[in-house]
């Protein structure tokens, strides 16, 4: 059985929690009292706005158990830039020579990765470490993406192969795995903890649903669903419990924790549908749902 908690907003109506570290502490972006949407840290029952670029906009994703928050951010001139936050300063990490870049994951030892434009205008998975973006190429198509980056540098994401589909990869000692799918089109890794297990979703080869899958020991596992329809997996802490959400009964979407075989509903926050999108190695999950009132707002689910 699980608590779930509204974590609130900036002051607007609407927010959405990405992120948590083993601390406890979560990031996500929040409408303020101004209608812009920024990036925010939540610890202890306070949301603190986390400014942004220059820009109206900015957006975190994930926290590490130092308290380094990555993200996206508008700058002052409306390019969309990745963002390292640290002690209280955002910076701006650039790009791979185009205009465009946005940080996903950051992993203990504050290495950073997510995707880039290049010079040439296609979308790249980069890692930047050491004040330096590095491109992480492709599984032979134009654009990838990463996702997460583990505490061991392992990174998971998402790439063009030589046609048009789209493949989960698995990146490590600068080589490009792909992680195959369930005999669809495509597939996306999106978390991996430290034992190098991934979870992401993939498409059968028949039919255009989505179905939560994990990679483990060369094998990739259909998690299942909470009804009869799609469900996606978005991360997994070290202990193997997964996170994400799934269509349910009566048409809606909820949130769910997936362990030993058992995807468990995790509820909402009286409305029909929520998200789950972090979990950490307490068991806590953040994520977002609706409330009674039909407002969307980042929440915590307490096991």
């Amino acid at each position: 059985m699980s608590t779930i908690t509204d974590l609130g907003t900036l002051g607007g109506a609407w927010s959405e929690a990405n992120g948590i570290n083993d601390n406890g502490q979560i990031v996500g972006a929040s409408d303020t009292t101004s209608g812009e949407m920024h990036a925010y840290l939540w610890h202890n029952g306070s949301m603190t706005d986390l400014g942004t670029l220059g820009g109206a906009v900015s957006y975190a994703y994930t926290i590490n158990n130092a308290g380094q928050i990555v993200g996206k951010s508008l700058t002052a001139t409306d390019e969309t830039h990745a963002f390292l936050w640290e002690e209280g300063a955002m910076t701006d990490l650039g790009s791979l020579g185009g205009g465009w870049s946005i940080a996903y994951g950051i992993n203990a030892a504050g290495q950073v990765v997510g995707a880039s434009t290049t010079a040439a205008g296609l979308a790249h998975a980069f890692l930047w470490q050491d004040g330096a973006m590095s491109d992480l190429g492709t599984l032979g198509g134009d654009t990838s993406q990463a996702y997460r980056i583990n505490r061991g540098g392992r990174i998971v994401g998402m790439s063009a192969i030589a046609g048009r589909d789209l493949h989960a990869f698995f990146w490590e000692n600068d080589a490009m795995t792909d992680l195959g799918t369930l005999g669809g089109k495509e597939s996306y890794a999106l978390g991996i903890n430290v034992l190098g297990h991934a979870v992401g979703v993939s498409n059968p080869a028949r039919g255009k649903r989505f179905r939560a899958v994990l990679w483990q020991d060369g094998r990739i596992i259909d998690l299942g669903a909470l009804g009869d329809g799609d469900s996606y997996a978005w991360a997994i802490n070290d202990d193997g419990l997964i996170t994400g959400y799934s269509a349910a009964a009566r048409g809606e979407t909820h949130a769910f924790l997936w362990a030993g075989g058992t995807m468990i509903d995790l509820g909402t926050l009286g409305g029909k549908e929520s998200f789950a999108y972090a979990i950490n190695n307490e068991k806590q999950v953040v994520g977002a749902s609706y409330t009674a009132s039909r407002e969307e707002h980042a929440c915590l689910w307490t096991q």
